[in-house]
């Protein structure tokens, strides 16, 4: 006999250890041989990270797919593995080390420090891949990778060294995004952009060949900058050659004050006649606007930065360069060389406005972008990095999306991909750390580049060039994170090596992924994976949305509003999670998780275990030779009926990726169909005395029960397992686990009994709807008269009438020519079912009643109404807040039609 409850707690990890001790995730598990191959690659998480909301919902999706496919007989594989997260885990090591008040990573040097970290990783590090089995992620454990094991560094060596040399990686001086704490260049995934208070300061620049005369506006050019430390590479000033003010100026100097530098004023349309001045001042290195400005117009390039964020201008050249070595030069540069930079922002202002070069000061609130490890703001600087020809990988790539080789799900993210694809900048794949995969380029004594496999490589090369043996020094940097995660899908089964694994698993099925990793992990793994496998890694991108707060808002932890995983697995269970990020989970719409829906499924659950335990006391038993086909009984043939189309249903939904959908027809059946009517219904046979009809409804219970577990099993695997094991008995044992039992396949049609049970439960959730709205005591039994009845209605009636008085609180049943007065009416078919309700309510105090409802929803629905037609509301309003008023006009609205109903019914 099942438990009175369902325990989640003892349950899960036990049968987490069951799975994993029978192999059951295995690749090929369950397959026969020759079976069609199945694949997806897990999106390694960071091996420093902890499991979040974004990570349930993208690897419960992976998981339904995953079991579902393998139960269909499937040879399939759920590649899993993790990232080495080079910046992530080097602040982890280095912040441990300055805790323990351990040698600094400097003062360790690089090897001593590198093996700290492998330390690291063997001791703590990876603690999400737990974290992921207990949410019940089904991935092959026993082929985990490591972005930085032994066959991916090979893998890494053999693209960089490839690419290089044809010509796809180079070295080059560019913009980067730095972050003057952590001292290395990061990628854009790793900028957040940050709302800053901050101020705009109006400088008047003095045109070249006019005496300065702050009070004479012929004499200057006024700009305007959030920036004032970056004035001192200034090398142009852009403005709209539509912008008649300063048509005129275009081609003209202005004279970059203290400085002396001339500086071209440029006719460019990124110059916005409407922002601030209308002229802007440009420092090509040092913003990536700034930068492509400079490159139209030819504009200097000139560094003043150092990478910790300080001024440099003693030894400057670039700064130097044409400039007269005046008294007032030296001061400057002595006054700022080595300053911070925030400091020098001050100074110059304080200069600017002794000189009377400020013009004006508007405070200015703007989005400021700061690295999200270091948390300071960065810093577009000029730096030699290392770089991919992306948009030569990336052509066959777009090609590839555009002749559907490869299908993004949902299709509105193709535009997003081809118009990043199409416009994509060369990858700089080079950071300035320790951890991570070391660049395997070495430099000759005259700085000449040899990139090989190996330090002895690159050496025989050099002593070749040189004709004689020479000293090499190997780049320091590593390479970016995403490098190596872009070979994922085919690294991970071997790759270089020609494996069974690559040729069974690749190109893989589907990546699921959110979309703010599109192009930094999916648009990479499709250049890296036709460059080099000649194929696309994966036939069919599934994005899937954000999770966020109930009310819509992004979650964040300076809000306050994160809700950790973890936790509401300890509250509720991973079955009920799993199940609410799935039906919640509908294509192109984020997910507004509520831990209260959460206990609802939770509650799902339980209805499910409760229909067990009751069919279990009702001699309901696992019988494998029950057939479907054998049913006489109109119940048990609607009920498998149903069961078919269910079944079709949830297979549509996850081959199509509409997991809500899927999620959505497998609680109907469940909770209305099965436990609601089914059971309900069956009562009076399992507490009859026809033993033949009783045992059929016994077998077809069991029988249904069991395809339930089958197809619940993608979304609660934990419960489902469960109770397909406790549902055996000593004389017909299960012959493996649920997780690789065989997907049901029926396709069984009695679309009469369908009808005839289905009109039953119309009619009898027509009267408790009304007996509800009409405020009918729960207790009291009703008269039904049924007016204008067909033959068939007639003789359904007779068939059910044990049913409809039992279910419906109903005491006599009557037919009739006319409606009766005072009743309350119900209309199916060609029949209305009337229910007299003069003695069972008081007509005037209920009209009252409901009067008085219908006037406090009418007052809120003005409310809300005039808050959403006031443009000033919905435009400065917080989207989430606009969202749950209109929400909550749709519920007012719900609401009132149903008053409107029950108003009208009591005539």
């Amino acid at each position: 006999m099942l438990d009175k409850t369902y325990d989640a707690g003892s349950t899960e990890p036990r049968i987490e250890k069951q799975w994993e001790d029978n192999g059951v995730f295995k690749a090929g598990a369950g397959s026969k041989p020759g079976a069609e191959a199945f694949s997806i690659v897990i999106p390694p998480p960071n091996v420093t990270g902890s499991l979040h909301m974004g990570h349930a919902l993208n690897n419960t999706i992976q998981d339904i797919m995953v079991r579902f496919e393998r139960m269909r007989g499937k040879n399939v594989l759920w590649q899993p593995g993790m990232d080495h997260a080079g910046i992530a885990t080097q602040m982890v090591v280095e912040r441990q080390l300055a805790q323990r008040k351990e040698p600094t990573r400097q003062e360790m040097g690089r090897e001593k420090f590198v093996e700290r970290v492998w330390q690291w990783r063997e001791e703590s590090g990876g603690k999400i891949a737990h974290q992921l089995r207990r949410l019940g992620a089904s991935c092959d454990w026993s082929r985990e990778r490591f972005t930085m094991d032994e066959g991916l560094s090979r893998a890494v060596l053999e693209v960089f060294v490839t690419l290089y040399k044809e010509g796809l990686i180079y070295k080059d001086k560019r913009l980067v995004n730095w972050d003057p704490k952590l001292l290395t260049a990061i990628s854009d995934l790793e900028v957040e952009q940050k709302e800053v208070k901050g101020h705009l300061w109006h400088f008047r620049y003095p045109l070249e060949g006019k005496v300065f005369n702050p009070d004479d506006p012929s004499t200057f050019i006024v700009v305007a900058t959030t920036r004032p430390e970056t004035m001192l590479g200034d090398t142009g000033i852009a403005v709209n050659p539509k912008d008649k003010r300063y048509k005129a100026l275009i081609g003209h100097h202005a004279i970059l004050p203290f400085v002396g530098r001339k500086i071209e004023i440029v006719g460019d349309d990124y110059a916005d006649p409407e922002a601030g001045t209308g002229a802007v001042k440009i420092t090509p290195a040092h913003d990536f606007n700034d930068f492509e400005v400079g490159r139209r117009h030819n504009l200097r390039i000139i560094n003043i930065m150092t990478e910790n964020a300080k001024i440099f201008l003693r030894d400057n050249a670039d700064f130097l360069k044409d400039l007269d070595k005046t008294e007032e030069l030296n001061k400057l540069v002595d006054a700022f060389d080595q300053v911070d930079r925030f400091v020098a922002r001050q100074k110059i202002v304080e200069m600017m406005e002794e000189g009377g070069y400020l013009a004006g000061i508007e405070d200015h609130t703007h989005m400021v972008p700061h690295g999200d490890r270091g948390g300071v703001p960065i810093e577009p600087l000029l730096t030699d990095q290392w770089y991919v020809n992306a948009a030569e990988l990336a052509k066959p790539a777009i090609d590839a999306v555009k002749n559907g080789k490869t299908t993004i799900i949902p299709k509105n993210w193709e535009k997003t991909y081809f118009n990043w694809m199409e416009n994509i900048e060369p990858w700089c794949i080079s950071r300035q750390l320790w951890w991570g995969h070391q660049i395997p380029a070495w430099y000759g004594p005259d700085g000449k580049v040899f990139v090989e496999k190996s330090a002895e490589e690159a050496q025989k090369a050099a002593d070749a060039h040189y004709g004689k043996a020479v000293e090499l020094r190997r780049d320091e940097d590593v390479l970016d994170t995403w490098f190596s995660s872009a070979l994922w899908p085919f690294s991970t089964l071997g790759w270089p090596d020609k494996t069974k694994e690559l040729e069974i698993y690749y190109p893989t099925s589907v990546v699921v992924t959110g979309f703010d990793i599109l192009f930094f992990w999916v648009a990479r793994m499709m250049m890296m994976g036709l460059h080099f496998m000649h194929d696309v890694p994966f036939h069919n991108i599934y994005m899937h949305a954000l999770v966020r707060d109930k009310h819509g808002a992004k979650m964040s932890k300076s809000k306050g509003n994160v809700i950790d995983p973890l936790d509401l697995m300890d509250e509720y269970g991973a079955d009920a999670l799993r199940f609410t990020l799935a039906i919640m989970a509908a294509q192109g719409r984020d997910v507004k998780l509520d831990p209260a829906r959460i206990a609802g499924y939770r509650n799902f659950g339980t209805k499910l275990w409760n229909a067990t335990r009751f069919a279990e006391m009702n001699g309901v038993a696992y019988d494998p030779a029950f057939k479907p086909e054998s049913v006489k009984l109109s119940l048990n043939r609607w009920i498998l009926t149903e069961l078919s189309k269910t079944i079709e249903a949830v297979t549509s939904g996850i081959e199509t990726y509409k997991f809500n959908e899927a999620a959505a027809a497998v609680y109907r059946f469940i909770w209305n169909t099965l436990c609601d009517w089914y059971l309900e219904l069956l009562k009076p046979i399992f507490q009859g005395e026809d033993e033949n009809e009783k045992k059929e409804a016994q077998a077809c219970v069991a029988w249904v029960l069991e395809q339930v577990y089958k197809i619940l099993h993608p979304f609660m695997p934990y419960m489902t397992e469960e109770l397909w094991a406790l549902t055996a008995t000593d004389k017909h044992k299960r012959v493996t686990m649920l997780a690789l039992a065989s997907w049901p396949d029926i396709n069984f049609r009695d679309e009469k009994a369908a009808e005839d049970i289905n009109w039953l439960i119309d009619v009898v959730g027509g009267i408790r709807s009304a007996r509800a709205e009409m405020n009918v005591p729960a207790g009291a039994m009703a008269p039904l008269v049924i007016v204008e009845a067909g033959q068939t209605t007639k003789e359904r009636v007779e068939r059910h009438e044990a049913a409809i008085k039992r279910l419906a609180r109903i005491e006599t049943i009557e037919f009739a020519n006319k409606v009766p007065e005072a009743s309350a009416q119900i209309i199916l078919g060609e029949a209305t079912f009337c229910m007299p309700l003069g003695k069972l309510i008081d007509f005037e105090a209920e009209r009252a009643r409901l009067s008085k409802e219908m006037g406090k929803i009418d007052l809120d629905i003005e409310k809300v109404e005039k808050k959403l037609n006031n443009p000033k509301f919905v435009a400065n309003a917080k989207p989430d807040i606009v969202e749950a008023e209109r929400e909550r006009l749709d519920e007012l609205n719900a609401a009132k039609e149903k008053l409107v109903i029950a108003i009208k019914r009591l005539g």
